[in-house]
């Protein structure tokens, strides 16, 4: 009998998918990350996620994130002690932030068995977080260890217009391009627009060059095409190969319409990640390591070199640079040093960790969480 048969199907639980959610101000993040929760907790049995709000000048959210970045770092204590403004007070707390990042990894593997998504809510300063080292650093070691799928949020009725779609879809790709992570695009607020205008117009070339020659300000006083008007029309044309690989999605963050099809997409992306991401994240390592290692050999061989010519040129001070093994060698008077423990006793110059609250006593100040 056949003992691999015998013991049935594999029953492995697979990995839970990181869910990212990035769109520009306004876009309805944190509201498309609220109801993607109230629609896992509505299914039979239950499947809530563990959520990450990333957003340190948040007010309220409309969820209750398992790990918050406000109960880390104090956004409004970071632009006082470095004299910043907003944004870059937020770029500066998710900067601290990331620095307990190895803690975050090991809580959020932990949770790994008990969850199928973790859903994180980035800066609503989208720049902060897709162009930043700090929003590279997280996204990348987060989908070194786990299936990871960028949702990237549109404002659909603002999208109308096709110089904004336009705009949309140009970040998009910049964002797909510079991730390499499996991508949705959500066109979210489908409650007040449906967003059959733009999955039409990125299926169908000529129906977008339609909409963009009846737009106002397309054409100047004489009739001529203008110049925004030619730019998008040749930018639409690089686009379209972009579109056939990309997966598009409306959903109501208000009424939780097609969040169905969004949950089918994540798992597309799921078997995307792990055909397509996987090996080229192997491969890259491969190849650092490799470029790594000869980078060492070069080194190890010029100093072997340089040590053999030294030996030619100075054959007695070769002889006597030879290690004696029967020489005691100096024994360490000072014995084992002792550790200095200064956080009770700051001295001038101490780097101060706003990450860790430290008060005086005398101080009657209270900081309240950011509002």
């Amino acid at each position: 009998m056949n003992i691999d048969s015998a013991a049935g199907p594999s029953t492995e639980k697979k990995k839970p998918v990181v869910i990212i959610a990035i769109g520009m101000a306004g876009a309805g993040k944190s509201t498309f990350v609220q109801q993607l929760t109230t629609h896992l907790h509505a299914k039979s049995p239950p499947e809530p996620p563990y959520l990450l709000n990333l957003d340190p000048a948040v007010v309220n959210t409309p969820y209750e994130a398992n790990i918050d970045i406000r109960d880390t770092v104090d956004y409004h204590e970071v632009m006082k002690q470095y004299n910043l403004g907003p944004n870059g007070g937020i770029l500066t707390a998710l900067n601290l932030f990331t620095t307990k990042l190895d803690q975050v990894l090991e809580i959020v593997e932990k949770r790994a068995d008990n969850v199928k998504y973790v859903v994180l809510d980035t800066p609503g300063q989208i720049e902060i977080f897709t162009w930043s080292a700090s929003g590279a650093i997280i996204t990348d070691a987060i989908a070194s260890s786990l299936p990871t799928v960028v949702a990237y949020v549109v404002d659909t009725p603002r999208s109308t217009a096709p110089a904004t779609f336009m705009s949309n879809m140009l970040y998009a790709c910049s964002i797909l391009y510079k991730t390499k992570l499996p991508f949705i695009v959500v066109f979210n607020k489908t409650d007040v627009e449906p967003h059959g205008f733009a999955l039409e117009w990125m299926q169908d070339f000529e129906a977008f060059q339609a909409a963009l020659a009846t737009h106002h300000g397309t054409t100047d006083s004489d009739g001529e095409p203008t110049y925004m008007n030619s730019l998008m029309n040749s930018m639409s044309l690089v686009l379209d190969e972009f579109y056939k690989h990309l997966k598009a999605v409306g959903v109501s963050s208000v009424t939780g319409a097609g969040m169905d099809e969004f949950f089918a997409a994540v798992e597309a992306s799921r078997e995307e990640y792990e055909k397509e991401y996987l090996p080229e994240l192997a491969r890259a390592r491969a190849q650092r390591e490799a470029t790594l290692q000869k980078k060492k050999d070069e080194s190890m061989n010029r100093m072997m070199k340089d040590l053999a010519v030294d030996r030619e040129r100075n054959p007695r001070a070769a002889a006597l640079d030879l290690w004696d093994p029967n020489e005691e060698e100096d024994e360490d008077d000072g014995g084992e040093m002792d550790i200095i423990d200064r956080n009770e006793d700051p001295w001038p110059g101490q780097y101060i960790d706003l990450t860790q609250a430290r008060h005086k006593d005398d101080d009657p100040t209270v900081w309240p969480r950011p509002a």
